[in-house]
């Protein structure tokens, strides 16, 4: 018996037993695979005995980059590149699963696919397999280690951080001196707020000093007890003041300025930046900006005739805060998609 012989008897063989078989099919569908990387994805499930038949064509003759038939999770079954048709490709099922056949194309035009799916299953007791895929959402729950920042002490502390006395010559004073002055001083680090208390003469001097008696006698004693708390840095704090304004016979001007080109602008008599000003013969005020750098105050004498004391304080509140770190275990929830059979 030749070669031709046994081949002709074979494929009768098989093309009968075929004939006994019920094939049955899953899909026949029509799919636009776009170009450039695009992606079509179909899933199938099969019963364990199962012989799997796949057809693929291209309708236009064109090639399509892969074709790959995988069983879930990852284990791929059948791979083929470049192809325009494929067919009656036949895979034997070994147990029951989900099977994804994936179809790419690189190419830059789109490919028009005719797919058709089918199975031949193993007994009549797997005849009605249901081969549809269902989807569920599965959560998954890990803890990652994480470094956290954390405080471990903040200490509120109060300081007075200038004081002087300036005198300040009148207009048309005869010893030549300016009707002006400029002071400045520094906020220093993790000033949270800081307070200014400005007067003329003596009342305003001593209206300094009545504000501190008035604050020892009426500051609640668990906030008065905080190093350096006073007056003026309750009013830095909380805006709360204990300074009362007083009638005197001299007042003074006063510009806090922007920045140092400010000052220079105000030395020469041009316009100037600021952002606080006043005519006063005594001024307390709570300031929350800025809160770091040099300070400028400017003063000006208007009087023709006599020169001006001027009481000047600046208090500050600090917060200092003591930072460490430590590990932490952050849960992260991620969502997947599971593909399950219902037989």
């Amino acid at each position: 018996m030749n070669k031709l012989t046994i081949l002709i008897l074979t494929i009768g063989l098989f093309s009968t037993r075929l004939l006994g078989q019920t094939v049955v099919d899953i899909t026949e569908t029509t799919l636009k695979v776009d170009g450039l990387g695009g992606e079509e994805i179909l899933y199938y499930g099969f019963s364990e005995g199962d012989q799997l038949i796949f057809n693929f064509q291209e309708v236009n003759g064109k090639e399509l980059k892969e074709i790959e038939i995988i069983e879930l999770p990852t284990s791929s079954k059948f791979m083929d590149y470049k192809s325009t048709k494929i067919e009656n490709k036949t895979l034997n099922i070994t147990r029951t699963g989900i099977y994804k056949f994936r179809l790419l194309n690189n190419a830059i035009g789109g490919r028009i696919c005719k797919v058709k799916i089918q199975r031949i299953p193993a007994s009549e007791e797997t005849k009605n397999f249901n081969s549809s895929v269902y989807w569920r959402t599965v959560q998954d729950t890990i803890y990652i280690p994480t470094l956290e920042k954390y405080l471990v002490k903040s200490d509120t502390t109060a300081q007075e951080i200038y004081s002087s006395n300036p005198q300040i010559s009148s207009t048309n004073a005869i010893n030549g001196n300016k009707n002006s002055q400029v002071i400045d001083f520094m906020l220093p680090a993790n000033t949270i707020s800081w307070s200014f208390y400005i007067g003329t003469g003596s009342e305003g001097k001593s209206e300094y000093d009545n504000a501190r008696i008035n604050f020892t006698q009426n500051a609640a004693s668990s906030i008065s007890k905080m190093p350096g708390y006073g007056p003026m840095a309750a009013l830095a704090l909380t805006g709360v003041s204990y300074f009362n304004k007083v009638q005197g016979e001299d007042n003074v001007k006063y510009w806090f300025l922007s920045d140092a080109n400010s000052v220079a602008l105000f030395n020469a008599g041009q316009t100037f930046m600021q952002y606080k000003r006043g005519d006063v013969v005594n001024e307390a005020s709570q300031m929350k900006s800025p809160l770091k750098g040099k300070v400028y105050l400017a003063l000006l004498n208007d009087n023709t005739v006599d020169p001006i004391k001027v009481t000047i304080k600046v208090a500050v509140v600090q917060v200092t805060q003591i930072w460490n770190t430590r590990t932490i275990q952050v849960m992260k929830v991620t969502n997947r998609q599971f593909a399950y059979l219902k037989n």
